[in-house]
């Protein structure tokens, strides 16, 4: 089965393309490292019913050395084979080095999808691309302001952005799937209506304050998106877990 039909297949059952990110904060816990996987696996147990997939970003596993690597394998294996895991690592470099990362994410860490920076060009993510059933999401619009620096650039009469998504169709005879990021802070109905019909990562649910409203405008689209919540699931306000899982889900279950 391709990544893209599985992904289709969980939104389904749980009722919402609800992503949850796995962003952990040693500081906003007091207990160290082993709170912090504590608290994790809290956070997937209350919610991988509800998750269309989980997102652990690498970057706050990296920056707990060793020991934070040591953990996000085991976090991996704690998720339930059923939810789909995205990669949050948005790697790049050249070929033979790409090469690598994708025999660490895809057989080492064996998660189903990947973030990546496309911006050195098809070659540096062609390695990503011959995993039976996994998929790659490439950096398109993302939330930040310094988007507009290079990805809403007009190029040949087109924002880079689009050019970005040309990827996807000089990869359609690969294996792996190639879908996109579009930060919902960034996201308006224009740029959704004049992007191609493929997967979407879209980061900004909650507490980044994104809104909602060019995804749920009516778009016809059919390829299979994840909204993300990372900071909204994982350090709510007031509640639970499961119930900020809950709250986000309720957004989007007109979006499954």
């Amino acid at each position: 089965m391709r990544y893209s039909e599985r992904l289709s297949a969980r939104i389904k059952t749980v009722g919402a393309p609800l992503c949850v990110g796995l962003d952990p904060r040693p500081e906003r816990l007091s207990g160290g490292l082993a709170e912090v996987e504590s608290h994790l696996q809290k956070v997937i147990s209350e919610t991988a019913d509800l998750a269309a997939a989980f997102k652990p970003n690498l970057a706050y596993f990296e920056a707990m050395g060793l020991d934070g690597l040591s953990m996000l394998e085991r976090i991996i294996e704690y998720i339930p084979e059923e939810v789909p895991i995205v990669l949050d690592a948005k790697r790049s470099d050249i070929g033979e080095t790409q090469k690598y990362y994708a025999k660490a994410y895809f057989e080492h860490y064996k998660v189903d999808s990947v973030t990546l920076n496309p911006f050195m060009g098809f070659d540096s993510i062609e390695p990503f691309l011959g995993y039976e059933g996994k998929g790659v999401y490439l950096l398109a619009l993302t939330s930040n302001a310094g988007s507009a620096d290079l990805m809403r650039k007009e190029v040949e009469g087109r924002p880079m952005y689009l050019h970005v998504a040309d990827f996807a169709e000089r990869a359609k005879d690969y294996p792996t799937d190639v879908g996109f990021v579009m930060g919902l802070t960034n996201l308006g109905a224009a740029e959704v209506a004049a992007f191609p019909d493929y997967p979407l990562l879209i980061p900004g649910l909650g507490a980044q304050g994104g809104d909602l409203a060019a995804l749920t405008a009516g778009n016809p689209r059919q390829a299979p998106n994840l909204i993300n919540a990372s900071r909204a699931v994982l350090f709510p306000e007031s509640g639970t877990h499961r119930e900020a899982a809950l709250a986000c889900a309720a957004q989007l279950s007109d979006l499954a």
